[in-house]
């Protein structure tokens, strides 16, 4: 943690270039000091989100800050600076000028007030975008969390519960991004972070045109759509609970306000309580969820800055599902623990606390409102009390600030055998990531299931998830048994029978099962060991990646992913800790056959 008066201006563009180049549903954790790493720039072009970043040089971005700085000391002007950042942005082509000028606006206020607690200069600003070649960025300084002195029982490993065995089904869902000025028949392909909506505009005879019920495109979904699909899962069930680990907004985060925020959380939430009756769905809180996007203050900031308005209203419109401590949790740093079934606890974690575009940490990012502190306490109740834990939260812990991941993956070391199941989203894609023991890195202990999304943000089909959970009778280990995934097949939802694809689209399209993971991947357990084991399948075996790859996208890929993809997907799957994927060149998966890092 730092205080010192500060080069606003830095601050500001850097929050402005960042949000403007980072894909929407996902997260890039700063690199490590002194370790070579992929950087924006080469991050930013890989995945192709069409912004311009190759015109930000290193001698130009400090120049670019500089220059901001010094007309900031001459005039504590935010009008001034505001301007010049939008002009920055648009000038860098990093947007479209409607879209520079509006983000710059709505970011403006919270993040200098954010920056007055910190320090960013000019090589801190560009060490972040261009790399660290171009400066030092070591504003997250490391920190521990303090376990207890109690010893680490002894650890038994998970087995296949008992033929006719009680099996719980849970639903989840996540990412299902709500975009209410959707319009069928616009641009899927305009130049905007955000595509289908009546701003886009009429599609060229090159361009692709919005369809009924989504997109293959950079396109969120209508509303139409998300009721579809909670119609679909009511008939799919009966469910015994839900998780819903957050993303309700569009990724318009330029042109987003409280009001609006709040409306979609509230029509949402009524709109599953309306679909899936008295069933206890247990919420977590994504990072579109506020206003400006990724803008989580910590409880120490108080008043109109805070989160309260959040909050607040996510603890009036979840009570029917909530205990009363729950809630006064929820309200306070937006998590919470509730006891689903004898023997079995929720823990909801608030993973903006460990997102690096969250840019009041860098006030100070030492376990923001003393969540993982908190976590241990849970965890260690649950220890003595012989209850078994489910962790559920939207970003995954392998994409958080370095430090935060590290006591994370910590914890579940800990504690793995008591945490049985962790549910993340937030990447759009069905993914899982490894947590290995502490001492070798070699024995699996946990797995973080990370499940697709229902938007189809980017180029995917719509899709839920199912967890098979060993269910409530005694001596239940509560690990995941097995998992199936559901999608609406566009392709198909979007083009009835011999007419028009957008104007005559199938009225009641059919959401199928994609796979089953034991039958996809042939394997009679889904325990830790079981897919640390698929891993080395995958490098053994590249018809069963390749298989992955196809359902990792929901059945909606146009290549195979060979080479330095390959590399990086798997690299991915078995870092849990951030610190991991820096590590890719020394992870060997048997023989002569070794990882390397190329874009981890």
């Amino acid at each position: 943690m730092r205080s010192a008066p500060i080069p606003c201006a830095v601050g500001l563009l850097c929050c402005v270039l960042v949000l403007c180049s980072v894909p929407l549903g996902t997260s890039f954790p700063v690199q490590d000091e002194g370790k070579p790493g992929i950087t924006f720039l080469e991050e930013v072009g890989r995945l192709r989100v069409g912004f311009n970043w190759r015109n930000l040089t290193c001698p130009v971005c400090k120049v670019l800050f500089t220059i901001l700085d010094i007309a900031l000391l001459s005039d504590v002007n935010e009008e001034r600076v505001a301007r010049a950042v939008g002009e920055a942005c648009i000038r860098l082509h990093l947007a479209e000028e409607r879209v520079c000028r509006q983000i710059t606006e709505l970011f403006r206020d919270d993040f200098i007030r954010a920056l007055q607690q910190s320090l960013l200069w000019p090589s801190e600003a560009c060490a972040l975008l261009v790399g660290m070649s171009c400066g030092r960025f070591d504003i997250y300084a490391p920190w521990n969390v303090t376990l207890p002195r109690i010893p680490k029982p002894p650890v038994t490993p998970p087995t296949p519960p008992k033929p006719g065995a009680p099996q719980s089904r849970v639903l989840f869902l996540t990412d299902i991004h709500w975009d209410q000025e959707y319009a069928v028949g616009s641009s899927a392909d305009c130049k905007d972070p955000l595509c289908c909506r009546n701003e886009s505009g009429s599609p060229s005879w090159r361009q692709r045109a919005a369809g009924f019920w989504g997109s293959y495109s950079k396109c969120d979904l209508p509303l139409r759509t998300v009721k579809n699909m909670l119609e679909n899962a009511a008939r799919t069930g009966p469910w015994d609970w839900v998780y819903w680990t957050g993303d309700i907004p569009a990724h318009n985060i330029w042109s987003q306000t409280r009001k609006q925020q709040l409306s979609e959380l509230t029509v949402i939430t009524r709109l599953i309580h309306s679909h899936l009756g008295n069933l206890k769905v247990y919420p977590a809180i994504g990072n579109h969820e506020s206003t400006p996007v990724n803008s989580f203050p910590p409880p120490f900031v108080r008043g109109n800055r805070s989160s309260r308005w959040l909050y607040d209203t996510m603890a009036e419109e979840w009570a029917p599902w909530l205990p009363e401590q729950a809630l006064k949790t929820l309200r306070h740093g937006g998590f919470y623990t509730v006891e689903v079934q004898p023997g079995l606890r929720v823990v909801s974690l608030n993973m903006n606390f460990c997102a690096k575009e969250n840019y009041w940490l860098m006030v100070n990012s030492t376990d923001p409102a003393n969540q993982l502190q908190w976590l241990i306490h849970i965890l260690q109740a649950s220890e003595e009390k012989g209850e078994r834990v489910h962790i559920i939260g939207h970003i995954p812990p392998g994409l958080c600030l370095s430090s935060w991941s590290w006591n994370y993956y910590h914890i579940i070391n800990r504690y793995e055998g008591t945490v049985t199941g962790q549910f993340f989203g937030h990447t759009h894609m069905d993914e899982f990531q490894m947590f290995y023991d502490e001492a070798t890195m070699t024995r699996a202990v946990g797995v973080a299931f990370i499940a697709p999304s229902i938007t189809t943000y980017i180029n995917l089909n719509p899709g839920y998830r199912v967890y098979l959970v060993d269910g409530n009778y005694k001596g239940s280990s509560r690990f995941v048994l097995d998992h199936e995934t559901y999608i609406l097949n566009l392709t198909e939802a979007n083009r009835h029978p011999s007419q028009h694809p957008i104007f005559h689209p199938d009225p009641n399209p059919k959401w199928t099962l994609l796979y089953r993971a034991s039958e996809a991947y042939g394997v009679s357990s889904l325990f830790p060991s079981d897919w640390d084991g698929l891993i080395r399948t995958f490098v053994q075996d590249d018809r069963v990646f390749q298989r992955f790859w196809y359902l990792s996208h929901k059945g909606h890929v146009s290549e195979p992913c060979i080479d330095a993809c390959k590399t990086t997907v798997i690299c991915f799957l078995r870092s849990g800790r951030y610190d991991e994927l820096e590590k890719c060149d020394q992870l060997e998966f048997g023989g002569d056959t070794a990882v390397r890092k190329t874009l981890c």
